[in-house]
């Protein structure tokens, strides 16, 4: 009996690991050897932290409200505790109140993600704008 529960508990440990691992894989060029993304290039380089690329998009005049894969570059930088890139955001009339489908805020992306300091500035100008 404890084998037969072990073999079954195995089974569905594997086939559960391998659900997940799908879900995750990243799909690559094979030229390029980089993860495919198809979000907006201002959300890309928000995402990786590159504040004077995301002044650069906005300066060439980039949406700070447009939307991407259902996110504000807003909700970007919360998401990823990018202190610095949601102050210029905000400064160039990014909205702190859009929500995605879910009704979810760029307060919600950082409280989700522990990125505390985001969420703590966001917090910060919600109470000054009130």
């Amino acid at each position: 009996m404890k084998k037969s529960i072990i073999c079954l508990a195995m089974a569905v440990l594997s086939v559960t690991t391998a659900a997940v691992a799908a879900e995750n894989r990243v799909v690559s060029n094979p030229n390029t050897e980089s993860a495919a993304y198809n979000g907006t290039p201002l959300c890309l380089a928000i995402s990786k932290g590159d504040v004077d690329v995301v002044k650069k998009f906005i300066e060439y005049g980039a949406s700070v409200n447009e939307s991407s894969n259902g996110m504000t570059p807003l909700m970007f930088a919360a998401r990823y505790n990018q202190v610095e890139i949601i102050r210029l955001l905000v400064e160039n009339g990014a909205n702190l109140k859009s929500k995605d489908e879910r009704g979810l805020t760029a307060l919600n992306y950082a409280e989700n993600s522990k990125a505390t300091q985001a969420a703590e500035y966001i917090k910060s100008l919600n109470n000054t704008k009130k």
